[in-house]
Formats: structure tokens, C-alpha cells, sequence
């Protein structure tokens, strides 16, 4: 999956961590500079881990690496409009989302959704 997000990245994206054991040995396969950021941490809420990503004002690529439920009900919120929903994401995933300016209304469009078993 590293390999998969290297070939497609930027240089320049930032990479939030969890500060949790496995995420951090997930950011170091990526082989990049990244924050370690509470706000996606285990505790983590969707409203928080938005904020900390800067979603959807902060210019460029940010990747969040985190954990479920959390990541999936962002991915709910964001495509759905919904803010109860849970999704559920398999461990490894990728979930690439872009935001774009429609009619004034900030929106999500997914760009990418891949599982290891995909690659």
C-alpha cells in the first residue's frame, strides 16, 4: 500500500500520525516526513481529526493515518452528508478523497479506494 501512495504522491503532502505504535510503523513504510498529531489518535473524533487535517481549507494532499471507527465515519460524513454513520474500513486501506468547490458548497469526491488485497 506505501508503494501504491509513493508512485502517486507529492513530494510535498503532509502525513498526520496517530501516535499509536502501529500507525507510526504504517508512516515510516511511506518513507516521508510526518506530524504525530493526538487529534487522529485512538480517541480520535471525526470532527477533530477534520480540523487537524484542515478539511477542506488546507491547500494540497493530507494524508491521515489512523484508526476505525473514526476513519470511517469520516469517510461517511464526507461522502454521505451524514454525521451518524459508521463505514466500516479493513486495515490497510486506502481512502483518497479530494475536495472541490461546487455552487459555493464545499463537496467530497472520491478519488480512490483500495484494499491490499486489491494491489
Amino acid at each position: 500500500m506505501a508503494k501504491w501512495l509513493h508512485e502517486r504522491l507529492p513530494k510535498d503532502c503532509r502525513v498526520l500520525v496517530s501516535p499509536a505504535r502501529r500507525t507510526l510503523q504504517t508512516a515510516a513504510a511511506l518513507n516521508r516526513e510526518f506530524e504525530i498529531v493526538p487529534a487522529v489518535g485512538l480517541t480520535a473524533s471525526p470532527h477533530g481529526l477534520l480540523e487537524a487535517a484542515g478539511w477542506p481549507k488546507t491547500p494540497g494532499i493530507t494524508i491521515v493515518i489512523g484508526h476505525q471507527p473514526t476513519l470511517g465515519q469520516v469517510v461517511a460524513r464526507l461522502l454521505s452528508g451524514s454525521k451518524d454513520m459508521d463505514w466500516s474500513l479493513k486495515k490497510g486501506a486506502i481512502v483518497w478523497l479530494a475536495g472541490r468547490l461546487r455552487d459555493g458548497q464545499h463537496e467530497a469526491v472520491l478519488r480512490a479506494a483500495m484494499t491490499p488485497e486489491m494491489i
